[in-house]
């Protein structure tokens, strides 16, 4: 038997010495891929196209100044003291007005402020999730979700999609065969609105039907909409919470909209849903930050936070524009989407091109379907001068790092 003071040796290499006292769960967890985007990216060598970092260098400073010295004026013993598992209530009836914006209505009450909308993913899947359990997911899906779904050792079943989102056809058979095989599915997780990795938008004929496919197997929709109001021009269609109030959980987030290092996001949850949410919540972390929070409600209140938005709007269009003009000028043989907002262009690399130009096939970390199609996510909403230098000179020591974390499996040389 291994013990702490007899840790297990192979080839002379000492390893954990708590080995074999974890959880089974603990199996499905692996290297972080998102902390390996973030830390390639932040390396002076690298110009990256990884990541999705929002342009928080455009947020109005002063503002921000303000609204850090009125709460600690006005409300600083409140501000640093717990509170509650379910969020700060003023902020909560100002999510709503938030939320009001891509057509969703509900209560305040059912709302629930968590540490970003990664914390709400993690909560409903822990809520929802045995062992050996389906998750549904768009192939390719958000790196960070996978994640947290292995965590649970949940099995994820990928579904098929094209421009206008998941294929209802593909999503049929892939229920109707799991069912066959005796497979319990509990969650159909989708991001409609500019998706990450691929930058496509669900139609909202689809949404519809996807919905309807869902509830007709008793299958839980988590919608995830991070992106949602930095639209391009046209807005996306209402959100999929709009069309059903008790078969979605909708997840938001400040970290698209304000800034990420805030750590605030929410989950708007059908009502019989939402106790055992905060409960899972305050077993997690007794309360999200109210510091944060209060931070975050008064500068809603200091300032014209549409306005904000505008510039970010106006900031991605223009960093995508350049990114797609760059595409056709540089690669002009490849082919890539073009979203309507958002953060992020799907690249599709025919295998010859891989072998030619980037040794990486990150398609393999967006999806974990066979024969998963070559492809990398590239940030739009990088600066036009780092992403026409990545575009132009892939195979140059400034190599761009385009949506691929490191891999033990890959080789570092194009």
């Amino acid at each position: 038997m291994t013990t702490p003071s007899t840790p297990r040796r192979v080839e002379g290499i000492s390893l954990d010495p708590w080995y074999n006292s974890y959880a089974d769960r603990t199996a499905g967890l692996s290297a972080s891929e998102v902390r390996a985007l973030f830390a390639v990216a932040s390396r002076p060598e690298v110009v990256s196209l990884a990541g999705g970092m929002p342009y928080v260098s455009a947020l109005p400073q002063d503002v921000l100044n303000g609204s850090i010295e009125r709460v600690m004026q006005e409300q600083g013993p409140v501000a640093l003291q717990y509170g509650g598992g379910q969020g700060v209530g003023v902020l909560r009836e100002q999510i709503l007005d938030i939320m009001a914006l891509e057509g969703v209505r509900g209560s305040a009450d059912d709302v629930v402020i968590t540490t970003g909308s990664q914390q709400a993913l993690d909560l409903v899947t822990k809520l929802f999730v045995n062992p050996g359990d389906v998750v549904l997911a768009e192939a390719p899906s958000y790196v960070g979700a996978l994640g947290v779904f292995r965590s649970y050792q949940a099995e994820v079943a990928h579904v098929l999609m094209d421009d206008q989102g998941i294929i209802p056809e593909s999503l049929r058979e892939t229920i109707a065969n799991l069912k066959a095989a005796g497979k319990s599915i509990k969650l159909l997780y989708t991001i409609p609105n500019f998706q990450n990795p691929t930058g496509v938008t669900m139609s909202f004929a689809r949404r519809a039907e996807v919905l309807e496919i869902a509830r007709s197997n008793d299958i839980l929709v988590l919608e995830d909409n991070p992106y949602g109001l930095l639209h391009f021009g046209t807005p996306a269609p209402h959100a999929m919470r709009s069309l059903d109030d008790d078969g979605v959980v909708y997840l938001g987030t400040f970290s698209k909209t304000l800034a990420p290092g805030l750590r605030v996001g929410w989950a708007l949850a059908p009502h019989g849903i939402r106790e055992k949410l905060i409960l899972a919540a305050e077993a997690a972390i007794l309360s999200p930050s109210v510091f944060n929070q209060l931070i975050i409600s008064e500068y809603l209140n200091r300032t014209d936070w549409m306005a904000q938005i505008e510039t970010f709007r106006e900031t991605y269009r223009e960093r995508k524009e350049s990114m797609i003009a760059a595409l056709g000028e540089y690669l002009p043989k490849l082919s890539w989407t073009d979203p309507g907002g958002g953060f992020f262009v799907w690249l599709n690399l025919p295998r010859t091109s891989i072998r030619r130009r980037c040794s990486r096939e990150p398609s393999r970390n967006w999806s974990r379907t066979p024969r998963a199609p070559p492809s990398t996510r590239m940030d739009a909403a990088a600066t036009t001068s780092a992403s026409r230098s990545a575009i132009r000179s892939p195979t140059s020591s400034r190599r761009a790092s385009a949506g691929s974390p490191p891999s033990s499996t890959a080789s570092s040389t194009c």
